[in-house]
């Protein structure tokens, strides 16, 4: 059997991750920064607030959406023992590792900015991504099984013609509506941490991974109506930004979410469907990059932010920083060590020179 290979979906995870480490290092400019963990700059920067809104009621949605597709094409190619097998590798020992090795080194850096007591801190940070991943792999993988076994079944059929449809995958929007209604979180993109999170990137998971399975009805819809989505998300936020500061009704954020997520996948579909060079360094990257940016960001702040420079250079620079930092760790160190590869999701290659001795012999 063939197997598309959906280089959009690449993509769109490797911007998903670039937007989250812009966004994190606008957190730092503004005056709560600390009451969620963040270095805090004297000088605030409330301007760079506005785009990150418009950001963060899809950003995180988007990414437990890829992660449900991700696991679709994993399953064409695996039994469910295989795949348990894979992603406890490739999620559950990164977190892990994570937890114990990596989100420590950005506390310490919080703690040495602000002369706390030097103290060893393991916690889930930003990696309670991964830890939510590899739970709904456990928890929905006998109901996936069970789809994958009826492909080309009257459910699939149906679900196939209701995404053919402009308002198709807009009705998955009540299920996210309902789990707002349930859970009333003080704030809708306060995923990390939260049942809110928790239960919102299951139900994102889950579409993901039945969008995919509904064959290409969804991403004809999405390609033909992109601009349609993305123009009610902009109205949807302008209202938002004019008649809510900032935070609409539940329901509100929920559509305006769908709305940016599908006129994205629509873009996504039309321009980025293509293989290059680039892509394939950046999706091996991201994973890495994902895991270790926070401590790079911190150390960026710390060096920057007493700098006698204008505010949004700081911001810029420590932008810079942070990539330039990342981009260092893993070409150099994780990408080329290769015990390490596996505790950043990466997959375990050999030592080269050992291989060839080998083959020499």
């Amino acid at each position: 059997m063939t197997l598309e290979r959906r280089y959009d979906i690449d993509w769109l995870r490797v911007i998903a991750i670039g937007l989250l480490l812009i966004y994190h290092i606008a957190i730092i400019f503004q005056p709560w920064a600390m009451f969620i963990g963040f270095i805090k700059s004297e000088e605030t920067a409330e301007v760079l607030w506005k785009p990150m809104t418009m950001l963060n009621v899809w950003r995180i949605p988007l990414l437990f959406y890829v992660s449900g597709m991700g696991l679709y094409f994993a399953m064409r190619k695996r039994n469910w023992r295989q795949l348990l097998v894979e992603r406890t590798k490739r999620i559950l020992l990164p977190f892990v590792f994570g937890i114990l090795v990596i989100t420590p080194i950005h506390m310490f850096i919080f703690q040495k900015y602000y002369n706390m007591p030097m103290g060893y801190f393991p916690h889930q940070g930003h990696l309670w991504f991964l830890g939510n991943i590899f739970v709904y792999v456990l928890l929905l993988l006998p109901l996936f099984n069970y789809l994958k076994k009826q492909e080309g079944s009257r459910l699939h059929k149906a679900l196939s013609v209701l995404m053919s449809h402009v308002g198709g995958p807009l009705v998955i929007t009540l299920f996210f509506v309902i789990e707002i209604q349930l859970v009333t979180p003080q704030l809708f993109a306060l995923y990390a941490q939260t049942w809110h999170g928790f239960f919102y990137g299951f139900i994102a998971f889950f579409f993901g991974f039945l969008l995919m399975y509904s064959g290409k009805a969804f991403w004809l819809t999405v390609l033909k109506w992109k601009w349609l989505y993305v123009g009610f998300a902009i109205v949807l936020y302008g209202l938002r930004l004019v008649m809510f500061m900032t935070e609409a009704p539940g329901y509100l954020m929920v559509l305006e979410s769908n709305c940016w997520i599908f006129g994205v996948f629509g873009f996504g579909y039309k321009y980025l469907n293509k293989s290059s060079k680039l892509l394939n360094y950046l999706s091996k990257a991201a994973y890495p990059v994902y895991i270790i940016h926070m401590f790079a960001l911190f150390a960026g702040a710390m060096l920057i932010l007493p700098l006698e420079i204008p505010v949004l250079v700081k911001f810029v620079c420590i932008v810079a920083f942070t990539c330039l930092t990342c981009y260092l760790i893993y070409e150099f160190i994780i990408r080329r060590i290769g015990f390490l590869r596996p505790l950043f999701g990466l997959k375990w290659i050999f030592n080269p020179i050992i291989k060839t001795r080998k083959q020499t012999e």
